[in-house]
């Protein structure tokens, strides 16, 4: 059984369910359809960064002493994110003192990370002043991160990002052999994937 097929199954027993009932599977789903086959992937999918969990509790819940100490536990390893408006699946995040750029980006693994290959070989793979760190996979979904300068803020990264998109999509767009210097910038792209900014 797979990931796409196991969400899928708890999709469709939600669905059933009446509103505010819990949904518990004590048992494995049995074979059914796949994630990409109940999902309508015409329209579009819009993301709300939450700043909390608050949003666990229904608004005429009964909160609790425990309720309350559990959501300031939960709520203690945020990491605080913002999403960009100007590009589609970037998000800004501050961990620690240091500020980063994670951008999920839908393309297959080997030209995506060609394409930052190329880049980088060219010094062009910066964002504003950012330096790319290395990238990271979530869900098979390749995510690069930049290393912002301390102090920056969401809005800061907004222009630079979609300046970045056009040299991207350009690069993506190369069908040719990467060069020597590309193949070294994948290489250390490669390696940079154990940065501690990438968990």
């Amino acid at each position: 059984m797979t990931a796409s097929r196991d969400v899928a199954a708890a999709l469709l027993a939600a669905i059933a369910l009446e509103p505010g009932t819990p949904l518990t599977m004590t048992a494995p789903p049995e074979p059914g359809p796949r994630l990409q086959d109940v999902l309508d992937l015409t329209t579009g999918f819009e993301v709300t960064v939450h700043d909390g969990f608050d949003y666990w509790i229904a608004p005429d819940a009964e909160v609790t002493a425990e309720v309350t100490a559990s959501l300031e536990q939960a709520n203690a390893t945020i990491v605080p994110t913002r999403k960009l408006a100007s590009v589609d699946s970037a998000y800004w995040c501050r961990m620690g003192d240091r500020e980063y750029l994670r951008w999920a980006m839908p393309y297959d693994e080997q030209l995506l990370v060609d394409a930052l290959a190329r880049l980088h070989a060219v010094r062009e793979s910066g964002i504003g002043d950012a330096k790319l760190v290395g990238y990271f996979r979530s869900s098979g979904v390749v995510v690069p991160v930049w290393d912002l300068a301390p102090g920056t803020e969401a809005d800061d990264v907004e222009l630079p990002a979609t300046e970045f998109r056009a040299r991207f999509e350009r690069a993506i767009a190369d069908p040719t052999p990467l060069d020597a210097s590309a193949r070294r910038a994948r290489a250390g792209l490669g390696r940079s994937s154990g940065h501690p900014a990438l968990t």
